[in-house]
């Protein structure tokens, strides 16, 4: 099998625009669980609304793959399922290092949806001498000292880094001098790297943070609207006390019959 060090997946080479790269992830996962239930085609229609985006753009692109659908059936799952896996590189293996296993890190050695996805933990790296030769996710913690050799000896290029946010940069060039050419970063810090070295970053402060932002927004426009509703009331209940009011001006205390 291929490793990661030695095939890399063909996406820029055919000229697909990175949105669409973007969003392949997002139809591999809504057709894996179309395949799952044995689901043999799909509409374009179908498809988009379990991916989260409109049809017109899905059908754009998959016309990038080459793939068109078949007009009154759709798509075969199990086609697309093999075509975009092959795209995004995934039917190879690629060896990925984490370092940095603190509470973050060992969630992340823990997750199983690694492996069903080509992607295999290679090795599990922290600098605390402590944690060398403990057990996370079945796997022994290494020392960074030893970062440089793993890199080379499991032919990695993919490094997820989930450190403390002052240790990030300099294990990203560790990592970079070491060959690791992307890198998932989890660090509370933006990481400088060389042209050539892909980083995706996930900072998940900032995705509550943006939760809250439309939390607030959501809660001034329900104010806003209980406010006008009230003003719209406040005429309503004046011409309702005018239009109850006797012969001198007085709300009677028995309306007459």
């Amino acid at each position: 099998m291929a490793t990661g060090r030695t095939h890399r997946p063909a996406t820029r080479s055919r000229g697909i625009p990175e949105a669409t790269v973007a969003r392949l992830p997002l139809y591999l996962r809504a057709l894996t669980a179309l395949s799952e239930r044995s689901v043999p085609t799909v509409s374009s229609e179908e498809l988009a609304a379990a991916a989260g985006v409109n049809s017109a753009k899905l059908r754009k692109d998959f016309s990038y793959l080459g793939s068109y659908g078949t007009r009154g059936v759709g798509y075969d799952v199990e086609y697309l399922v093999y075509q975009i896996s092959r795209e995004l590189g995934l039917t190879q293996d690629w060896p990925v290092v984490i370092v940095g296993i603190g509470n973050l890190g060992a969630a992340l050695a823990n997750y199983g949806g690694f492996a069903s996805r080509g992607f295999r933990v290679a090795a599990l790296i922290d600098a605390d001498p402590e944690m060398a030769g403990r057990p996370v996710a079945g796997m022994p913690v290494q020392h960074t000292d030893e970062l440089e050799k793993i890199i080379e000896d499991n032919g990695v290029s993919i490094g997820v880094i989930a450190t403390p946010a002052g240790a990030a940069q300099q294990v990203s060039e560790r990592l970079i001098a070491a060959g690791v050419t992307s890198i998932l970063n989890f660090a509370p810090t933006v990481l400088t790297v060389p042209d050539g070295v892909d980083v995706r970053k996930v900072d998940l402060s900032i995705e509550l943070q943006i939760l809250a932002f439309h939390e607030q927004r959501k809660a001034g426009e329900g104010a806003a609207a209980e406010a006008a509703a009230a003003a719209a009331a406040q005429p309503v209940a004046r011409a309702s006390a005018a239009s109850r009011k006797g012969p001198d001006g007085d709300v009677p205390a028995v309306m007459p019959t």
